[in-house]
């Protein structure tokens, strides 16, 4: 993997989705792309000189928000700079701006292999961007998006589950989850759960025996489940087999497709999961 885009806003969880990018990355060949998108403080226009807050335009204001700028700078640095020192090639980018506009900036200059973001549940980085761009970012990106939940506690990626449907070819994307599996050492799972609220198309086995036929899968690789709820039968079995990566692919789809006929899980997961979820995207 040639580069890790990561999105931090120092909040706790920013350290989980270091220890994300980096269990990700292959050390001596992945660059780590710290980014930080600082929006400038703006102060309330009634609060005047001689109250608690500066005034705008005054000294004092422009001190402060200039002291403000300064550490959240050097914070940055000292991020980037301490990977750098356990033997990791890392870059800051430092933006100002919404996390939003930031992220699809970074992805135009630098073209990473894949993007980081890390959820805090408490109104931080992913909370900011519920709704329009946080599920823009993870569903839409045109690299694969790994989404840290802040229950998470990373020490390494050894039980991955890759849910699916079946109802569509997807190959492309798991010769790269096979590659990525390699790299981790991991053992994968392919999961479906079976529920009458989701479509059931096409023929498992179509796909099943195409998967078997391009790939070495093991016995008991693939599990079928059932269940009321496909979000619910998904956390479920990643609960059951203590699973610290669960993997997607989502496609672009109708607008009578994703509100009225089949709600996208992934989009739910997106914002729900108490696992990692890392989202590939199905050209």
């Amino acid at each position: 993997m040639r580069s890790i885009l990561i999105a931090i806003d120092f909040s706790e969880n920013a350290e989980r989705a270091l220890a994300a990018a980096k269990l990700m990355a292959e050390k001596d060949v992945t660059e780590l792309l710290i980014l930080h998108a600082y929006q400038p403080y703006i102060a309330d226009v009634n609060v005047t000189p001689g109250n608690i807050m500066p005034g705008i335009g005054g000294a004092d204001f422009l001190s402060m928000a200039t002291e403000l700028e300064e550490e959240h700078h050097k914070r940055l640095d000292e991020y980037a700079a301490r990977l750098v020192a356990e033997g990791y090639n890392a870059k800051a980018i430092w933006t100002l701006g919404s996390v939003q506009s930031a992220i699809e900036e970074a992805i135009n200059d630098h073209v990473p292999d894949m993007i980081v973001i890390g959820r805090t549940g408490t109104g931080g980085f992913l909370d900011k961007l519920i709704g329009s761009s946080a599920t823009h970012i993870a569903l839409n990106s045109p690299c694969p998006v790994l989404v840290v939940p802040p229950q998470t506690e990373l020490t390494e990626f050894k039980r991955v589950v890759y849910a699916t449907q079946f109802e569509y070819e997807e190959n492309n994307i798991l010769r790269e989850v096979f590659v990525l599996i390699n790299h981790l050492g991991a053992q994968l799972t392919l999961l479906k759960i079976k529920s009458d609220t989701q479509p059931d198309i096409q023929p498992d086995n179509q796909y099943v025996d195409d998967i078997k036929a391009h790939f070495t899968i093991r016995e008991g690789q693939i599990v079928i489940r059932e269940n009321k709820h496909v979000l619910d039968g998904i956390e479920e079995y990643c609960d059951e087999v203590k699973a610290d990566l669960l993997i997607m692919s989502t496609r672009e789809r109708s607008f009578i497709e994703e509100y009225l006929i089949n709600p996208s899980i992934t989009r739910k997961l997106v914002i729900d999961t108490h696992v990692p979820l890392l989202v590939f995207h199905l050209k």
